[in-house]
């Protein structure tokens, strides 16, 4: 395993590896059994990033709003003597108001006594003495920004989180979130979750017309801001939920445009170069590229992850990353 430090303040670093693992699904759709086996064999292989929300996986089945997955890795904590050498993260935001799988009863939102509750409930859900990197889930335009800002600054600054981030966030939102607390002399987001992957979607597509785009994509604005301000991304859905690879696994409709057919020729033609697979060229792409990024991966099966794994050992060479930077 390889490991990057993620935090822009001296003092408010993490080393992380350079893999994150997705735990969205384990504790409903992921059984117990195979949900333990995958985190083991994460541990295993040296990995120390691992992810989840509060929400997680309400949508699964059930009348529940979420907490599965937090629950589950508690458990497994308690089971495996696990202590503080994992970086947990967890979100709060994007859970709806009452059981169930949709949001017509509206959803949680970010105010001040949400942001700290939520933080102790996942703390006591997963046995833990401080959340390593707490983020915003979804953006909240109803509560304002600066009380956002202040709770999480706050929890920061009481060492009851360690880093913060936002995720889901446009990128002005972002930036007026740090400059708040600049201001107010809090700990600020250092780190972005958002959907990022080789192949660059649309953003015209007709339910994204909000003028700033899609919240939830690693635009071109977001990666700006995370050279310009030495943040760190973590990206979502890096294979595309298999489609890469997958024939029925159909690209999502913001993927159908010109430019991704000559990206498409180029992933085959590298990893036809490396023997490895599309999945694994994409990987080692964003762990190697010049924006600093650690995919987010999930996984259903052990062997799902041992591929993943394999990434990590994938150098690609510089005509390699020039063709596929250049399609």
């Amino acid at each position: 395993m390889r490991y990057r430090e993620i935090g822009s303040h001296p003092d408010r670093k993490l080393n992380v590896s350079v893999i994150a693992l997705g735990a969205m699904l384990m504790g409903s759709r992921t059984d117990e059994a195979t949900s333990y086996a995958i985190l083991d064999r994460f541990v295993e292989a040296g990995g120390t990033f691992i992810d989840t929300a509060n929400n997680y996986a309400f949508w699964v089945a059930g009348d529940n709003m979420g907490g599965q997955s937090e629950e589950l890795l508690g458990r497994w904590r308690k089971d495996r003597g696990v202590g503080d050498e994992l970086v947990i993260a967890t979100k709060v935001g994007g859970r709806p108001l009452e059981p169930g799988h949709d949001f017509s009863k509206g959803m949680e939102a970010l105010t001040a006594a949400t942001i700290r509750e939520s933080a102790e409930r996942s703390l006591e859900r997963m046995g833990l003495d401080r959340l390593d990197l707490y983020y915003a889930h979804v953006q909240d335009l109803d509560v304002p920004l600066e009380e956002q800002v202040e709770a999480f600054g706050q929890l920061a600054a009481a060492g009851t989180v360690g880093l913060l981030g936002a995720s889901n966030h446009w990128a002005w939102r972002v930036e007026r979130a740090r400059t708040l607390a600049a201001a107010a002399g809090l700990p600020a987001y250092d780190v972005l979750q958002y959907s990022h992957s080789y192949l660059r979607p649309r953003t015209d597509q007709p339910a994204l017309r909000a003028p700033e785009g899609n919240a939830g994509t690693a635009s071109a604005e977001i990666q700006s801001l995370v050279r310009d301000a030495g943040l760190h991304l973590v990206a979502y859905s890096p294979l595309l939920g298999g489609a890469y690879v997958r024939d029925d696994k159909p690209m999502h409709a913001s993927f159908d445009h010109a430019g991704t057919p000559p990206r498409l020729a180029a992933l085959a033609e590298v990893a036809r170069q490396t023997g490895a697979t599309a999945n694994q060229v994409v990987l080692s792409w964003l762990i190697g590229g010049e924006l600093p990024v650690v995919p987010l991966v999930g996984a259903s099966s052990v062997a799902q992850l041992d591929e993943t794994l394999a990434a990590v050992d994938l150098e690609l060479t510089a005509d390699q990353r020039a063709l596929l930077d250049g399609a």
